[in-house]
């Protein structure tokens, strides 16, 4: 049984990395170990959100269409951000064998459905079990099941080595995503949670990471001062004099400043806050729209209602039953 949504979440960000990686919820993911020998390649069309790849044992090369291939190698993670296909294959050389498309479903490259000849067990997928290559795969299938403001700070491809992180849950993963029991489905949901958290984490400390411009900004003492106002108070009744004088200095001084290291004036960056967690809150929660337009900031229901279906092009509404 699913479990209730949750009401009344805090919308405070204190820390803005933390307030990004609340964003993976993982429900009912498709998680398998693939289990491949040389040669294998399989095409992945499935338009998902997000796909974590965990490289257990051999290599693999992960090749998207439109950007650079990377090697992993064991202990390798890469994470992928759709919708954008890409290939998996033991060289870059080797043709597609399967097809993966949208809600997990498999197919020959001609089209003609799999029906189950690849799979080797519980949770476990491939050409052979004993193969060279082992490789952990979780995807997130839906777009609610993780926030939009993570998936905007993520590059299409990234990919961490085993020379700067060590996933501590590898061998836990291992033993938990073959196992079949009563409530597995969940236990395998949140470790999807905790892999994402942690290697998102990981990614996020290294100086090659493109974050968002905000997140960067947030080292500057003025912007960085009015991005946690902003993101710990969504809710106050902020204007521009009022964050230019908490952060001491002239109101054109902090449009001028704010707008050149985050790429958006302050007024504009509120709005666009206040209705990604009105969005979240949308997803996760039970909580009426009157409520929540208290806790993000709009005196009314209708006040966000208009706002959110400008900028989102859907209602409220419309936006929960989407992501139901």
């Amino acid at each position: 049984m699913d479990a209730p949504p949750r009401s009344n979440p805090p919308l405070t960000r204190g820390d803005p990395l933390a307030g990004l990686l609340e964003g993976p919820r993982a429900r009912g993911a498709f998680m398998i170990r693939a289990c491949f020998e040389p040669p294998w390649s399989v095409r992945i069309e499935d338009r998902a959100p997000l796909t974590v790849m965990l490289m257990v044992r051999g290599e693999a090369w992960i090749m998207p269409d439109n950007g650079e291939r990377v090697r992993l190698r064991p202990g390798d993670l890469a994470i992928a951000r759709g919708p954008d296909p890409y290939t998996c294959a033991d060289d870059p050389g080797t043709a597609p064998q399967a097809l993966i498309l949208p809600g997990a479903e498999c197919s020959y490259p001609d089209g003609r459905a799999l029906n189950g000849s690849m799979d080797l067990g519980v949770r476990t997928w491939g050409d052979r079990l004993d193969g060279s290559a082992v490789m952990l795969i979780g995807t997130y299938l839906w777009q609610g099941e993780v926030s939009g403001r993570l998936l905007d700070a993520l590059p299409p491809l990234l990919t961490l080595t085993s020379e700067v992180w060590d996933c501590p849950l590898t061998p836990f993963l291992m033993e938990e995503i073959v196992r079949d029991e009563p409530g597995q489905e969940v236990v395998l949901d949140r470790l999807l949670d905790l892999l994402v958290i942690a290697a998102l984490r990981a990614w996020f400390s290294r100086p090659e990471a493109a974050a968002p411009a905000w997140y960067r900004a947030l080292a500057d003492p003025v912007v960085g001062r009015v991005l946690r106002l902003l993101q710990d108070d969504p809710a106050h009744p902020w204007t521009v004099a009022s964050l230019a004088t908490k952060a001491g200095v002239s109101r054109a001084a902090l449009a001028r400043r704010f707008t050149e290291l985050v790429g958006e004036p302050p007024m504009t960056y509120l709005t666009g806050w206040r209705l990604a967690l009105a969005a979240d809150a949308l997803r996760d929660t039970g909580d009426t729209l009157e409520a929540i337009a208290r806790q993000v900031g709009y005196g009314s229901a209708f006040a966000l209602s208009s706002a959110f279906k400008r900028v989102y092009g859907v209602s409220p509404q419309e936006h929960r039953t989407r992501a139901a």
